[in-house]
């Protein structure tokens, strides 16, 4: 025994030289992978404040020589202007954030906490809604919404939005609520609470990070759609900034206008970086309670 506990320092001492060498080759990694993240972002920022001629010089000129913000004035200027595609894109993001949370939360509330018939089929079928890709939806739906006067509409737009984000949003809620203890659940009950008021007074607030998560997944999903905007919107004032940014690219002769474009995706990466910094802390939080049990 004390031939072991004469060993046992020594072990220690041979140990914590690895754990002290292993600590910087583990930031150095991180570092490498933070670099190449965050290079393309970097190289598309360069772009924006180029002239047209230098963005698109062949080779390509990797810092401006001059700095302009001649392809920020032209994405600003263009067509109905960036004023009108933000609100539009702002607009349609706002009621998808509605829709998804106003039909997400009971639905999930109702599989999680009451005894509905065969609810694990029926929330098997509605998470199966996501194998179908939802661009094979687009006539049907389309024509839909064109005989009930939706198209060219945000509230069109966004209804498709919610079709696709809907099922993922009754997933993190539903595993969410049924992480709520069962004792705050019957303490309300005691106090007197109907099944309307336990979700007001306990389950909300309990589910507050999936909310939250909820609502940033289905922003940035909106923010970024492209397809289903350009067969539902064909007015220019209805325009997102998907569909602004396909257009502004077009340059001369149709070459591709690459300072405006990147001026363009600069411009459209704010508001989702913005939101996830101010939800970030909420949505890590909110996305491993809810998604992964």
């Amino acid at each position: 025994m004390s031939a072991f506990a004469d060993l046992a320092p020594g072990a220690k001492a041979i140990a914590a030289p690895r754990t002290a060498s292993a600590s910087p080759l583990l930031g150095a990694l991180c570092v490498g992978v933070v670099a190449i993240m965050l290079f393309p972002l970097l190289m598309c920022f360069s772009a924006s404040i180029k002239t047209a001629q230098e963005a698109s010089a062949v080779p390509p000129h990797y810092w401006p020589s001059a700095l302009s913000v001649e392809n920020y004035l032209k994405v600003f200027h263009y067509q109905a202007s960036l004023p009108v595609y933000l609100a539009n894109s702002f607009a349609v993001a706002a009621l998808t954030i509605l829709l998804c949370l106003g039909l997400g939360t009971p639905a999930a509330y109702g599989l999680a906490r009451f005894p509905v018939p065969a609810k694990e089929f029926v929330f098997l079928v509605l998470l199966s809604s996501l194998m179908v890709p939802y661009q094979a939806l687009l006539t049907p739906l389309y024509i839909m919404a064109a005989s009930l006067g939706l198209a060219n509409t945000y509230l069109g737009l966004a209804i498709v939005h919610t079709v696709v984000q809907l099922p993922f949003s009754v997933y993190l809620l539903r595993n969410s609520f049924e992480e709520t203890p069962r004792e705050l659940e019957e303490a309300g009950i005691v106090d007197g609470c109907n099944s309307l008021q336990l979700l007001r007074w306990i389950f909300l607030p309990a589910a507050a990070p999936a909310l939250i998560t909820v609502t940033l997944f289905a922003f940035i999903a909106s923010w970024n759609e492209f397809i289903a905007a350009l067969i539902f919107m064909n007015k220019e004032t209805a325009f997102t900034i998907p569909i602004m940014l396909v257009g502004v690219r077009q340059g001369h002769f149709g070459a591709i206008d690459w300072g405006a474009l990147q001026a363009g995706v600069v411009v459209s990466i704010f508001p989702c970086l913005a939101i996830y910094l101010l939800l970030q802390r909420h949505y890590v939080s909110g996305f491993l309670s809810g998604a992964i049990k």
